[in-house]
């Protein structure tokens, strides 16, 4: 089928002249941009300030560290930085991870770690492996954009449930349990939920389990964030009270650095070989000289003084961006306080629409991600998702007062 096709479409003259979308995969149809990595380019600008990419401040990121350990690899170990490794991960650095997050009370032992290029590796695994066409798939509502995209090519159904200032709200969970009793599983981001900023209480988080045990459905943990608790006690993760049926992902992209592409699945050993599988059909392993580096960083206690040193930042930006918007918002508009993590969300008044004062926001040189991007049904359009590690605090106040201008603006 494919080569008359193909041979239908080359002139001689060399102009490409084929319909791909004739030779696409169906699947394709689902797949679509994201909102966030297309405003990046934008706010590439160095004139624009932006609250929009869940980007970690680049001027705390530990270069120096990364040099040194670069360069000890390299000279220690090269013939095995540079060379293939096992597709499950870098064995030292599998054992300490199992030892971190032992440490937070998740059942991790290194048979049961898989390092990914970013916990988005993690998520495409979790779709490849466990989704069919129609699939039912239950969401907060709103829900990180990643996974949504993540897991639209393989065709599932999205089920959500709203939220309220402790997470999801579990009665509306059991509804959409009963509702649809062959959905495969629950999303869950429960530490600073990524956009809307709220943490699941611990009441919210056994309920939810229950539900899961109850309903045979097991649950997605997604917990980039966790580590970057500014106040309050940490609580304990569903893996722990459901580790069965639960897969725990997380990432060194906001506690390291993003550009390392560097994430971990755990999951039980009896299902562990299938992501393995898939995993070597994607990319057969995470890079080993990426992998090192990391070990290298976490056994000199790098990582953990890098993580105190980032928590103190982002508080201090999170606090001055809470100040600002009480100074610049109009009333009417509300917005999440989160503990801990990068983001808050805000939601306006009905008749403004996020789109509409995205472009009135460039004209004033600042940028967010309209919150009808985190919506599986495109709802939403009075929301926004602003991050605020990214910028400096003086940045954030000036960005905040543009952005409330404009927004006054559409108030008339």
């Amino acid at each position: 089928m494919l080569e008359p096709l193909l041979a239908q479409a080359w002139k001689y003259d060399g102009q490409v002249t084929t319909d791909w979308d004739r030779v696409f995969a169906r699947r394709t149809r689902r797949m679509k941009s994201s909102a966030i990595r297309e405003l990046l380019k934008l706010t590439m600008q160095p004139d624009v300030i932006s609250f929009a990419g869940g980007m970690p401040a680049p001027e705390l990121f530990p270069v120096r560290e990364f040099r040194e350990a670069c360069a000890y690899i390299l000279e220690t170990q090269p013939h095995v930085a540079l060379q293939y490794g096992p597709t499950e991960g870098y064995p030292r650095l599998k054992e300490l991870l199992a030892e971190k997050m032992q440490k937070y009370g998740v059942p991790a032992e290194p048979a049961n770690v898989l390092l990914t290029n970013g916990s988005q590796q993690a998520l495409d695994l979790i779709g490849r492996v466990f989704l069919q066409n129609g699939d039912v798939v239950i969401t907060s509502e709103p829900t990180y954009l990643g996974a949504i995209q993540a897991w639209n090519p393989y065709g599932p159904r999205y089920v959500t449930v709203p939220m309220d200032e402790h997470g999801m709200i579990t009665e509306k969970l059991e509804e959409a349990l009963r509702e649809n009793p062959k959905a495969k599983f629950i999303y869950v981001l429960p530490n600073f939920h990524n956009p809307a900023g709220i943490t699941e209480s611990l009441e919210r988080r056994q309920n939810i389990v229950e539900l899961a045990v109850r309903y045979g459905v097991f649950i997605v943990e997604d917990d980039p964030y966790g580590e970057l608790r500014f106040e309050g006690e940490d609580i304990t993760p569903l893996v722990v009270m459901h580790k069965e049926n639960t897969f725990y992902l997380s990432t060194f992209s906001k506690t390291l650095a993003p550009g390392i592409r560097l994430g971990w699945l755990v999951a039980p050993e009896a299902i562990m070989t299938k992501f393995i599988q898939a995993k070597q059909g994607m990319d057969l392993h995470t890079s080993t000289f990426v992998q090192m580096i990391a070990a290298d960083i976490m056994e000199r206690g790098i990582l953990r003084q890098h993580v105190k040193k980032i928590r103190q930042a982002y508080r201090e930006r999170r606090d001055v961006m809470l100040r600002a918007l009480e100074a610049y918002f109009p009333e009417g508009t509300t917005w999440t306080r989160p503990q801990g993590g990068l983001f808050l969300w805000v939601q306006m008044p009905e008749q403004v629409d996020a789109d509409d004062l995205l472009r009135a926001a460039i004209e004033e040189r600042v940028a967010f991600v309209p919150g009808h991007a985190f919506y599986p049904d495109g709802r939403g359009r009075n929301t926004m998702r602003l991050n605020f590690s990214n910028a400096q605090p003086a940045q954030i106040e000036e960005g905040i007062r543009r952005l409330g201008r404009a927004l006054q603006r559409m108030l008339g």
